[in-house]
Order: C-alpha cells, then sequence, then structure tokens
C-alpha cells in the first residue's frame, strides 16, 4: 500500500521546513531507516528518515522548496501505485518538473557564454513554483544562477535575484531577458523599457562575468539558518547600544571542585562537570539578582524574568546554535551539566526542537577552548546582556608577601546600554566573578 511522507512541523512556532537535499529519488528502493530527505527550520537543520520500505513512487517538492508542514513531501510504496491521491494542492510530480523548460529568448547564447546558468539544448530548466514567482516579479531567468539539481532553477534561486534587485516591469520582462544587473529607474529599482538597450545599461558595455572553467572561487548559496544568524547579528549590532566589560577571576576553587568530583564520580555516580557547566550553573543563580540583565528589551517596554532561562551557543557544523536551559535556576549543577551535554549534542547532530532554540533571557557564550584571550560577544536580541568565556591563563600574585602562580580566566561581559547602565552591569559581572571564586559557597546558596 502507497505511504504519503509529510513535512514533519519541527516545533510549535515552526509553519513550514525548506527542503535542502534528497537522499532519495523517484524510483530508488527505500528501507526502514534510509534518510529520504534532509529539511531546514530558521533555526535548525533535521534528516527524515523512512518508516516503511519499498519504492519511492514519487516526489512532490523540489531542493530549494518552501513546504508547509505536514504536507505530503513523498510516496513510497508498491511498483504501479497511484500517487494522484496524496498530491498536495499545487505540486509537480517529479515527472511534471523535469518536463518545464522556458524557452530562452535571442539574447541568450550572449549570456550562456559567461556560464551564468546551465542549459541544454537551448533551454533553461526551471521548476514550475520559480517560474511562477519569477514571471510575477519580473525576474531575469535567463541570467539566474541555478543551484537546484542538474542545474535547475528553483524558487530560491529567483528569490535571491529579487534580494538583488534585478526585477524588471511587466512591459519590458520580455527585452529583459538575459540582461540582468542593468540600473532600473522605475518603481522600487525596477527596469523599464527606458532602462534597457541605452547607455551604459546596453548589454555589450557590460563587464562579462568570470568564465565558469577555471574560476578562482566557489558559489555557495546561504543555507537559512546562516541567513537567519546573519539577520539577527546584523539587527544586534545596528539597534543596540553594545558596551564591553571584561573582568578575571581566580579558579582556584572551581578548579579544586572539579578535581575532587573527578576523583568520586565513580565512586558516587558524579557527571564529568566542565567549567562551562559551573559557569552556567552561576550565572543562573546571578542573574536573578539583576532583573536588568534577565530579560528583553524592546523600543516601549522592558519584560523582566522571574526565572533565569540561560542560553549556550553551540558551534554545529549548520552554523551557530542557542539552545535554551529553561528554569535553569531551579536546576542543580548535575542537572545543568546533563542538559547542557544533551542539548549540545542534539544541537550538532541537527535534532534539536526550534521549541529548545527560542526563549532564552541571557545568553553565554564560550571561545576559550579555542585559545581566545578576550573577545566582544554579540548580544542575542531582545536579551540585554551576554557573557562571553575566555581562556584559561598562568598569572601571578602576591600572597603574604610571596609571589604565586595561579590559574586565572577572564570574562567578557556585553551588555545593551539602552537597557541598563554601566554600574548595574558592573555589578552583575562582580556577582559572577565572585560566586566562581567562592564555588563551594555558591554550592550551598
Amino acid at each position: 500500500m502507497a505511504t504519503p511522507v509529510i513535512m514533519p512541523r519541527q516545533g510549535q512556532s515552526v509553519e513550514s521546513c525548506i527542503i535542502g537535499k534528497w537522499h532519495k529519488n523517484k524510483g530508488d528502493k527505500v528501507s526502514v531507516g534510509d534518510i529520504l530527505f534532509t529539511y531546514e527550520t530558521d533555526k535548525a537543520t533535521f534528516d527524515e528518515e523512512s518508516k516503511v520500505e519499498g519504492i519511492m513512487l514519487d516526489v512532490f517538492y523540489e531542493e530549494g522548496d518552501d513546504v508547509e508542514c505536514l504536507l505530503n513531501v513523498c510516496v513510497i510504496g508498491n511498483d504501479g501505485e497511484s500517487t494522484a491521491e496524496f498530491r498536495p494542492d499545487g505540486a509537480a510530480s517529479a515527472d511534471e518538473t523535469a518536463a518545464a523548460p522556458v524557452a530562452v529568448v535571442a539574447e541568450a547564447p550572449a549570456v550562456a557564454a559567461v556560464g551564468t546558468v546551465n542549459r541544454d539544448g537551448g533551454f533553461v530548466k526551471i521548476s514550475p513554483r520559480a517560474r511562477a514567482l519569477a514571471a510575477k516579479e519580473g525576474v531575469d531567468v535567463v541570467s539566474t544562477p541555478a543551484t537546484g539539481p542538474d542545474g535547475r532553477i528553483i524558487e530560491r534561486d529567483v528569490k535571491a535575484m529579487i534580494a538583488a534587485g534585478n526585477i524588471s516591469t511587466s512591459a519590458a520582462s520580455a527585452d529583459y531577458q538575459g540582461r540582468a544587473g542593468i540600473s532600473g529607474t522605475g518603481i522600487g529599482g525596477r527596469v523599464s523599457i527606458s532602462d534597457l538597450g541605452t547607455g551604459a545599461n546596453n548589454i555589450a558595455g557590460q563587464a562579462g562575468a568570470p568564465a565558469a572553467d577555471g574560476a578562482d572561487y566557489v558559489e555557495v548559496p546561504h543555507t537559512n539558518i546562516r541567513k537567519v544568524i546573519a539577520k539577527s547579528m546584523h539587527a544586534s549590532l545596528s539597534n543596540m547600544a553594545q558596551l564591553t566589560l571584561n573582568s578575571s577571576y581566580d579558579m582556584t576553587e572551581v578548579n579544586a571542585f572539579r578535581a575532587k568530583v573527578k576523583a568520586s564520580k565513580d565512586k558516587l555516580g558524579l557527571p564529568n562537570v566542565t567549567i562551562n557547566d559551573v559557569i552556567l550553573y552561576t550565572v543562573s543563580r546571578a542573574l536573578l539578582n539583576h532583573p536588568e540583565v534577565n530579560a528583553h528589551y524592546y523600543d516601549d517596554k522592558m519584560l523582566k524574568f522571574n526565572s533565569a532561562h540561560v542560553a549556550m551557543a553551540v558551534d554545529t557544523p549548520r552554523g551557530l546554535l542557542v539552545p535554551v536551559l529553561f528554569n535553569a535556576d531551579k536546576m542543580s549543577l548535575s542537572d545543568i551539566s546533563a542538559a547542557a551535554r544533551q542539548s549540545a549534542d542534539a544541537a550538532i547532530e541537527g535534532k534539536i526542537s526550534p521549541d529548545r532554540l527560542a526563549g532564552g533571557t541571557f545568553t553565554v557564550t564560550n571561545l576559550g577552548t579555542l585559545g581566545i584571550e578576550s573577545f566582544t560577544p554579540v548580544i542575542n536580541p531582545p536579551q540585554t546582556a551576554i557573557l562571553g568565556v575566555n581562556t584559561i591563563e598562568t598569572r601571578v600574585k602576591e600572597v603574604n608577601g610571596e609571589l604565586k602562580a595561579y590559574k586565572a580566566m577572564t570574562l567578557s561581559l556585553t551588555f545593551d546600554h539602552r537597557a541598563l547602565d554601566g554600574a548595574p552591569a558592573a555589578r552583575f559581572l562582580q556577582e559572577v566573578v565572585n560566586r566562581l571564586e567562592n564555588f563551594t559557597a555558591t554550592l550551598a546558596l
């Protein structure tokens, strides 16, 4: 019996996902546990595994398509079974998509020479969804770089052209094909008829793109996650008044505590507590004494939270993800250690729910393992502050008239000066340092 495979809903806030890569194609044999396709939310990437075995009978969407959650994406069954009943409205089958070429206008040979898109037999290969969007927005499909399978233009390629301003009015659309990059004087920067074929806008006078053969770069389209990170970081630095304070602490007591835990972990069943776990625990206890730091800032208000939802930055193959340890102030050190390890593993493997990547009230980011001595972390809006953890250094101080070497670590606190002033921010950092230097007492509080 034919079985449809739906686009999963990863978290309550997710309405659609982008198909990143197909691992099985129409006609392929599928076994239980095989990865069918990879898909992205705006925060994470996931692999969809098959729960049945059979033949991939049909595929309704392409790589790069944005698919609503719970819609059928493909069908698995036995050879010869019909898939028509499972087809989502407006979705084309793999055969229909492959047979959707668009004729190239007269200018195509000149454009093809610079290798802007791949072509077979004088046609531009383009998906139905991408073709409809290009026609609506006046996008030059002839010059649109193709990132889909077999050199096919897909929806994300057309959106990239729109974002770059390569659009025309409906009247100029036909003549605009093959001439992307012309400066437009129409509404919204669109190319109009009057902009075509004159002066500096004449295509013959434009500098050609570098030839595909022997190119000294590789063009890699941005992933959805990278776009979200870029947008968030740009908004953070553009809209906030950020300032960073640095303070170091003596690690003697923290190191002594960790050594004791390590010596007793097998006998008592204790977890392997890391320095990052210690800092997450300490921060969660200090935050509630400094409500402006444990907050979200908006133009007309601030939300000061009664619980510490501490986020931790995790470096993953897909980009920076920030899982949240909800109600960390109510968790033991052992709980925080286990939750941090599980969250980091899930993020790295691409299996973390988007619901666990939102709602943080404060973030901790650690570059100390990479030997960074000091840096300026960027706040994750709408949070008001972020703590950067730096590398361990050996320093010397005078104790009872004698010089004594000790291990120290610098913490870098970036805060939003719109939300709080320097003194309150410094008091929070001071409390974190004091708690770390007296960590045994912190555990007793």
